[in-house]
């Protein structure tokens, strides 16, 4: 990871992880290193997993588990789960897989949970390929990322189940934060 990627993850993860309660179980879906538990050390979360197809084995960061697979087919049976966080990560997720994610994330979060998420504005495709070409990035998966559209995110969770609790925009108002709550 070069100077460039490591500023911009840690821009993410810090407008992100704001939302994350204290006392949480996290569930970080794409959590490449873990991160997202390091820069949570000073934050009284509980043992938390992480979880990405990238990693070749089971991991300990601290007190939270890094987990090779994918969301939902690899999280532990029986997690009790108060924040899921998918910091960049929906735009390399084929929409087809994501029409499920309401229904698991309803079923495995706890009551009131929370859904974390980032994604960036499709004109960030043209310039990571840019910092990629002058090799001031590496990028991560960018041959994953399909033009996801940011009004998608909207109809990604039922009403009826999650609330909006707020959008807003970073980065210059190229990436945008989401986060919703479940509803009991």
């Amino acid at each position: 990871m070069k100077f460039l990627d490591r500023v911009l993850r840690h821009w993410r993860v810090s407008v992100g992880s704001r939302y994350i309660r204290p006392n949480d179980k996290v569930l970080d879906i794409g959590c490449f290193d873990g991160y997202l538990f390091e820069t949570l050390h000073s934050k009284p979360i509980q043992p938390s997993i992480g979880l990405d197809p990238l990693l070749k084995t089971v991991t300990t960061k601290g007190k939270h588990t890094l987990i090779p697979g994918k969301f939902p087919e690899n999280v532990p049976e029986n997690s009790e789960i108060d924040c899921i966080v998918m910091l960049a990560v929906l735009e390399h997720i084929p929409r087809e897989q994501q029409k499920m994610f309401n229904q698991d994330f309803f079923r495995v979060l706890n009551s009131s949970g929370r859904v974390i998420i980032t994604v960036p504005s499709p004109f960030v495709d043209y310039i990571l390929a840019a910092l990629t070409k002058l090799r001031l990035i590496d990028g991560m998966s960018v041959d994953e990322h399909y033009g996801f559209k940011i009004d998608e995110v909207f109809s990604l969770l039922d009403k009826q189940k999650f609330k909006l609790v707020k959008h807003k925009k970073f980065q210059f108002g190229l990436n945008n934060l989401f986060v919703f709550e479940k509803l009991s």
